[in-house]
């Protein structure tokens, strides 16, 4: 009755579950699992008497059979105990209670104790049936555990090996993150050169494809060029043989002409002789009468121009600095026998002045270009001007207008004279190789003289049939006049004439070259007769002019270093040097009546020397 109370209260069920709910590892169950349930079963043996069925919510944790009762399947059924019913265990437990009529504390002590010994005798039992099964259990866990420690001891030094290889590995790892963080940026940069590459060659291929379009324009141009200079060829084969033809023709009607001409002088000839003996007589009583004019014509102008001839002084100080032009003054010259001078310069005018005042009496407006030279008429009526515009202007002196306008010239006219004869004829020089001889009257060109070398400087003779031309290639040439042939060269200097200046005797005439030397050349021999230098003297351009002094005495040059170089002529010594520009001087000019000296600079600043 007790142990039925106490499976009814709760009490075995509780103890039978803290058997169930014994803490083990997974091996202690492999082990284990067996005789726990092996002694499950023993301890509900000792307990549930025969004849009784329990509550299936009784023992949790069992497994069920089907109904609302239950048995341990596992443990009762291997013993081959049948199961029991509801019906006659409440029977049992009802015997017992009324049997007994014990207290229900009493019944549970007496049925603990009971169970107890079951427990003990059963567990005494069984512990000697099972001993030998005990021992041959141990034994292999016994050799099992030191095989256990070594293979742990192994997998420890596998272990370590691995973190070894681990941290090795790591390494590895962040050495190739980095390389390939370095590959990335490195292909990035392949890939965006290989772009740049190909975009190159997109365009090389679209320039190639241009080029290729403009070599066949041009090769059918060639084509066709060929072609026109095959027709152009035969062309000129057939003009060269019409102009063998023509010349043939030309030279029997020469032969013919020249055959008639004679017949023709010869008649004249016989026309002249009776024509003389008609006149003889007369010859006599003319000629005395014209030679009594003439003479008296030749004592008449020797007088006169000796009251204006005064010898000429060694300028020492500046008495006038005149402010003439803009941008420069390229060119200066006094009027005959006058104090006045005349200059042009960059701002395209032509300006006279008073010298001893300093003061503009006019100015000549006109000029398309810049002056670079220029000249007066013997009789100062006319000024002419070389001009930058590829023209020579002609200015009337008394209305200030320009008279007329020489064209002819293709490039800068540089170097322009005045016959000292006539006013009428002027000579020029351009830089396109050629120099013209003009009539002011009819107001064109009468001839032309070319040359291989640019002319920087010229100027007429005393007798008007002659000039002197300097040019870029340092020689000195003399022409003909009327018939335009090259009469003398000599070499006048090493580099480029920048001035030439006749005397006022027309015997000697003065050069001056870019290698820094003043020569002076005889006109009759063409010889030199003096050389003039200085260490400081430097021609400042390719147009700087020099002068001679009215009694021959003196030459004047400026210097680049914006000095006044004066030296005797005779002794070929410096006598003075006059600083009073603060720039390259260019040109220089002395009076025809012995003084003032005038110079010029790049500033356009005028100093009048006395």
């Amino acid at each position: 009755m007790g142990s039925a109370w106490a499976f009814k209260s709760g009490l075995y069920p509780q103890i039978i579950q803290a058997l169930c709910n014994i803490p083990m590892s997974s091996l202690q169950a492999k082990l284990c699992g067996p005789l726990l349930s092996w002694l499950q079963w023993l301890f509900l043996w000792a307990l549930i008497p025969s004849g009784s069925a329990y509550n299936v919510q009784a023992l949790p944790g069992m497994l069920f059979d089907s109904g609302d009762t239950w048995r341990p399947l596992g443990v009762i059924t291997g013993f081959g105990k049948s199961g029991y019913h509801r019906r006659g265990f409440d029977s049992y437990l009802v015997s017992i209670w009324t049997r007994y009529g014990r207290s229900a504390d009493e019944i549970a002590k007496e049925s603990i104790r009971n169970a107890l010994k079951a427990l003990r005798k059963r567990h005494l039992l069984e512990e000697g049936a099972h001993a030998p099964a005990f021992v041959a259990l141990s034994r292999p866990f016994a050799s099992q555990g030191s095989e256990w420690k070594e293979k742990a001891e192994s997998f420890e030094l596998e272990l370590q090996q691995c973190y070894k290889a681990q941290a090795r590995l790591s390494e590895q790892l962040v050495v190739e993150v980095a390389e390939c963080r370095t590959s990335k940026a490195m292909a990035q940069e392949k890939e965006a050169i290989i772009n740049d590459l190909q975009n190159e060659i997109t365009q090389a291929r679209e320039e190639c494809s241009q080029l290729k379009e403009i070599l066949e324009e041009k090769t059918k141009a060639v084509d066709l060029f060929i072609s026109e200079n095959q027709t152009l060829k035969a062309q000129l084969e057939e003009m060269t043989v019409k102009a063998k033809n023509t010349e043939a023709e030309n030279k029997m009607l020469i032969d013919r002409w020249m055959l008639q001409k004679m017949q023709e002088a010869e008649r004249i000839n016989e026309a002249n002789a009776i024509y003389e003996d008609m006149v003889d007589p007369l010859k006599v009583s003319n000629l005395e009468q014209l030679a009594r004019q003439q003479v008296d014509g030749v004592v008449r102008q020797s007088e006169a121009g000796s009251e204006y001839f005064v010898e000429s002084s060694i300028p020492s100080a500046c008495k006038r600095k005149i402010h003439a032009h803009e941008g420069g003054c390229a060119s200066i010259s006094f009027e005959y026998n006058s104090d006045i001078l005349i200059s042009g310069g960059q701002d395209r005018t032509i300006k006279m002045w008073d010298t001893n005042t300093g003061m503009l009496s006019r100015t000549l407006y006109g000029c398309l270009g810049s002056v670079l030279d220029l000249s007066i008429t013997h009789d100062n009526k006319s000024v002419i001007a070389a001009s930058s515009s590829n023209n020579l202007y002609v200015w009337d002196v008394g209305s200030g207008r320009v008279r007329h306008t020489l064209t002819g010239h293709t490039d800068k006219v540089c170097a322009v004279d005045v016959s000292k004869v006539s006013s009428r004829h002027v000579v020029s020089a351009a830089h396109d190789r050629t120099i013209k001889a003009w009539d002011l009257h009819k107001g064109y060109c009468v001839n032309t003289f070319i040359s291989h070398s640019n002319c920087n400087a010229l100027c007429f003779s005393m007798d008007g049939q002659t000039i002197c031309s300097g040019h870029v290639d340092g020689n000195l040439r003399l022409w003909d006049i009327k018939t335009g042939k090259l009469l003398s060269e000599v070499a006048a200097h090493s580099h480029a004439v920048t001035s030439i200046c006749l005397s006022r005797s027309g015997n000697i005439v003065l050069t001056s070259g870019r290698d820094n030397l003043h020569n002076l050349f005889d006109m009759r021999s063409m010889e030199v007769c003096g050389t003039l230098r200085a260490n400081g003297n430097r021609l400042a351009s390719n147009w700087s002019r020099s002068c001679i002094s009215a009694d021959d005495n003196y030459v004047a040059s400026g210097s680049a270093d914006g000095s006044v170089y004066i030296w005797s002529r005779t002794k070929t010594d410096i006598v003075s040097t006059l600083k009073e520009h603060t720039a390259p001087v260019l040109c220089s000019s002395w009076s025809g009546l012995g003084k003032p000296l005038a110079s010029a600079d790049k500033n356009g600043i005028v100093c009048i020397w006395m």
